[in-house]
């Protein structure tokens, strides 16, 4: 043990050196992981979204692009306007976004993007007068390459904490297949045409449980001290919390720092993004290239590093290596693979706090040597020779009478994913403490 922890040492220092220079090519230089550019095609006109004044950008709503959508392989989303519906963590006086054509095997052309507060809970109609036409580098058409990303201009409007906005694109021609991330517990909306403007959502006749192109909500913050990201599978994405009620630990833990800090408590506040994947795992990725689901390992540098200003991340990853990779029978790897994450988020100036595993017994994958492993991980997750810090899900949600299980009130019936009240308490497990960001000089 000791002889791993000097090696562990050792492969720290390569990682952060390595990190390090990464990080700083990451954001000057975009990459087929889905990075930023600013190609821009078409007309500059005046550019009424002009950018805010004080403040700081924070990340208020993102998520993981997961996978191509299937069906849109050759046609894509032709002449449609996509309505995508997210909600906010925090508030603030600006916003950007960033498209993702990340699974796209050629350029996606936007001719006409917006952004506007929604009307109402699960509603296509915009607020009145809150619709702002978004520009790219101060041109109305983005053209997105194949494998990239690309950030809008700032537009100015006053996003509320807790609400839902409507970010709408549209494409006269879209080659296809269409970047997605399903299975979002929330439904966002498409119409046929060029409605990117339309305010009564009349138009938008189908629904849709994806976010599509759409990655991320920036905003720009006089409160907020920075972002927090909460990186994970099926169990950080929400998977059976109740659609459209916003029942997610990241969403819950969101209201419990803004309810802290209007209080006066010295509570950090920070915007919330969930990079959660459904079947996401450490180690392994999907078929494909780039590849569906890609591994924690593969998609870390995107996903957390590249969000905007990271102080610290909360990594709840492990069980889907247990149930869906029989031949990871080593809970060393799955520890080596968390252990680098937390390297690599160090190396960025980012505090790590990590989730024991959740029990699954009741669930069709589970064996008592899977569980082995989970109690094993566990329990070199509870040392502290892991994370910075540690938020004990396992402890939490588990039946204290059968503790291989959950408890009956928490579980959603599949003996894997927590209901709404079950998320809630994941959610009011966290030491809000812990949260302040702070990289110790020596894990």
């Amino acid at each position: 043990m000791t002889r791993r922890h000097h090696g562990y040492a050792l492969l720290s220092a390569i990682i952060a050196l390595i990190v390090g220079l990464s990080v700083a090519i990451y954001v000057g230089v975009a990459s087929d992981n889905g990075t930023a550019q600013r190609t821009v095609a078409g007309p500059r006109p005046h550019n009424s979204a002009a950018p805010a004044s004080t403040g700081i950008w924070v990340g208020s709503w993102s998520t993981s692009p997961a996978a191509a959508e299937p069906g849109t392989e050759t046609a894509g989303l032709t002449d449609r306007s996509v309505r995508n519906v997210v909600h906010t963590s925090v508030g603030g006086t600006s916003a950007r976004i960033t498209l993702s054509n990340l699974y796209g095997r050629q350029p996606l052309t936007i001719t006409h993007a917006t952004i506007a507060l929604a009307a109402a809970d699960d509603s296509a109609a915009a607020a009145p007068d809150t619709m702002r036409r978004l520009t790219f580098n101060g041109t109305t058409t983005v053209v997105v390459p194949a494998g990239r990303q690309m950030v809008s201009d700032a537009a100015r409007l006053t996003i509320p904490p807790d609400s839902d906005v409507l970010v709408t694109t549209y494409s006269p021609a879209e080659p296809g297949p269409v970047t997605v991330h399903a299975h979002a517990r929330q439904i966002s909306y498409a119409a046929q045409g060029d409605y990117a403007e339309d305010v009564t959502g009349a138009p938008y006749t189908e629904q849709v449980e994806s976010w599509r192109y759409l990655t991320a909500l920036d905003v720009l913050s006089r409160e907020s001290d920075g972002t927090l990201v909460a990186f994970g599978d099926s169990l950080t994405e929400g998977h059976s919390s109740t659609v459209g009620a916003n029942r997610r630990w990241t969403d819950v833990l969101a209201q419990r720092l803004r309810e802290a800090a209007d209080a006066g408590q010295d509570v950090p506040r920070y915007g919330i993004v969930n990079q959660g994947i459904g079947g996401n795992r450490v180690l392994t990725g999907g078929n494909g290239r780039p590849a569906d689901n890609p591994s924690g390992l593969n998609r870390f540098s995107r996903d957390v590093l590249g969000r905007t200003n990271v102080k610290v991340v909360v990594i709840d990853l492990g069980v889907n290596d247990i149930l869906r990779n029989p031949p990871v029978t080593d809970p060393d790897q799955i520890l080596d693979g968390l252990r680098t994450l937390v390297g690599q988020a160090h190396a960025g100036g980012i505090k790590v706090v990590g989730a024991t595993l959740m029990p699954f017994q009741g669930h069709r994958g589970y064996s008592d040597a899977r569980e082995a492993i989970r109690q094993e991980i566990n329990a070199e997750i509870r040392s502290g020779r892991v994370f910075d810090a540690v938020v004990d899900f396992d402890e939490a949600l588990r039946d204290p009478y059968n503790p291989r299980r959950f408890r009956s009130d928490y579980d959603s019936g599949d003996h894997l994913h927590p209901n709404d009240k079950g998320y809630a308490r994941m959610a009011e497990e966290f030491d809000l403490e812990d949260l302040k960001g702070s990289v110790p000089a020596q894990l």
